[in-house]
């Protein structure tokens, strides 16, 4: 059980810029919720490395929440809160209602949390909660609980709400990065401040129409013989956490890209291109293969794989450094009978996956998808993910799952630099899963010591075929 001690809100330090800030097409796509995750610290394991004092509970809220104040004067929109206009787009004021901090404690050591699996009641409870009934003006958008565990190993946990509308992945690290590093007692260099205009990623002159056929906005292939998902989206669900270590990320690459040499000649089978496949790319196309196969769909069942890219660097010219918003184009693989990629072996998986990434690294697609969703300028509920209660059901809401999946990597995105005085975080993970089988499926970094990164695979998958992909899973590394 966790108590709540206090609860501070917290505005820029000194005044900042006021007004409506206009968010970008980017930034309406995504569910007007937080985007919740937790850091776990065991400042007594850094101690023991570093010599370090033990940091008292006081002492670091106290500390977080002056740092927070002057993060925020570079993080103004942060502070701000969001608003609907009357054609359903939403747009920022810039306020500076704040954002909260709060304090608290657990009765539970941190060994009885366990792997912190998220979405169980234990680790919800470190996260800080909103009350989605208010009006979304009320709400604040970023939101981070600090937690101090029971016991004397005296460890944290820091649970964070970031609203998604105000930013993606990278823009949310890179915010708690510089948070984490004015908490204890650094500067920040000038090429770390955010690039706060969005409006570079508004298209200039008129809308054209698309270039490409973009099947990232449209629906995604159904169960044969179905006209809907409804019963896909009704049955019960459950969740796995499965790490891969660094040796199996090799071994699967090793497999991938078993015809390419280490100095780029020769192609593994399906690659026309001599560059061996990334991580991303072997373990997304194992997932599939182990998806297809637990779900025993039939040989001619269209299947694909969704998932969003960074377009930053993908641009011409690139984005600012240090944009602070929401740069993710989404993609899609070609469609595939599931027969072709459960006997087909895993390079051929791989380049399906790769040719979404290389979609979204055309800048004419990229320009012409930005144009494409500006297109449903004032009927942004045909195109927007909605939020969705628990038991709701909607034939009308994209569901990425059976016989498809969706993919979110936050991979290569540096976690583990959130030192807020306590030494790096010995865990980072999400702090929920989507539970209704929405085909989510996150790929997370995972420390190995000396080893390098593994990455942990969280999940919720079908209760029916969950036991079969957990087989395959091991079995076909």
């Amino acid at each position: 059980m966790v108590t709540i001690l206090g609860t501070h809100t917290v505005i820029p330090k000194e005044e900042t810029p006021k007004g409506l800030l206009w968010l970008s097409d980017n930034d309406q796509l995504w569910r007007w919720s937080h985007t919740p995750s937790i850091y776990v610290y065991n400042p007594k394991q850094n101690n023991a490395k570093n010599n370090n004092t033990v940091v008292d509970v006081n002492v670091l809220v106290e500390r977080m929440r002056e740092s927070l104040s002057e993060i925020l004067v570079h993080y103004y929109p942060l502070a701000g809160r969001l608003s609907w206009t009357d054609g359903g787009r939403l747009e920022l004021d810039c306020n500076a209602k704040g954002v909260l901090l709060l304090e608290a404690e657990s009765k539970k050591s941190m060994a009885e949390y366990g792997d912190f699996t998220p979405n169980e009641p234990s680790i919800k409870e470190l996260i800080p909660a909103v009350d989605y009934s208010c009006q979304i003006n009320e709400l604040p958008l970023f939101l981070a609980q600090v937690t101090k565990f029971h016991g004397g190993d005296g460890g944290f946990a820091v649970g964070i709400l970031f609203s998604h509308p105000l930013g993606d992945g990278l823009a949310a690290i890179r915010f708690i990065n510089s948070w984490a590093k004015l908490t204890r007692g650094a500067k920040l260099d000038p090429s770390e401040l955010p690039f706060l205009d969005r409006t570079v990623l508004k298209p200039t002159g008129p809308l054209t129409p698309p270039l490409f056929d973009h099947r990232e906005f449209k629906p995604l292939p159904l169960i044969l013989g179905r006209t809907d998902n409804i019963e896909e989206q009704k049955k019960k669900t459950t969740f796995a956490l499965l790490k891969l270590t660094p040796e199996h990320v090799q071994k699967l690459k090793k497999n991938a890209n078993a015809n390419v040499t280490a100095n780029g000649n020769g192609n593994a089978p399906h690659n026309p291109s001599p560059r061996p496949y990334s991580r991303f790319e072997i373990i997304s196309a194992h997932i599939w293969r182990c998806a297809c196969k637990a779900r025993n769909l039939e040989e001619n069942q269209p299947t694909v794989v969704k998932f969003n890219v960074d377009i930053r660097n993908r641009l011409n010219p690139p984005l600012p450094q240090n944009y602070f918003g929401n740069a993710l184009g989404p993609t899609v693989t070609p469609t595939c009978y599931a027969k072709e990629i459960t006997t087909q072996p895993i390079s051929y998986a791989s380049q399906k996956i790769r040719e979404a990434v290389n979609k979204v690294s055309n800048h004419e697609f990229v320009k012409s998808q930005m144009h494409y969703v500006a297109g449903f300028e004032n009927r942004w509920d045909l195109i927007r993910t909605p939020y969705l209660e628990k038991g709701e059901y909607r034939a009308d809401v994209p569901f990425f799952g059976n016989p498809n999946i969706i993919l979110g990597s936050w991979m290569s995105m540096p976690f583990y630099e959130a030192d807020f005085g306590l030494g790096k975080p010995f865990y980072f993970g999400p702090g929920g899963v989507c539970p209704y089988d929405r085909g989510v499926i996150a790929l997370m970094p995972d420390e190995d010591g000396d080893n390098g990164y593994g990455v942990v695979v969280y999940m919720h998958f079908q209760v029916d075929h969950m036991k079969d992909f957990i087989k395959y899973f091991w079995e076909d590394i």
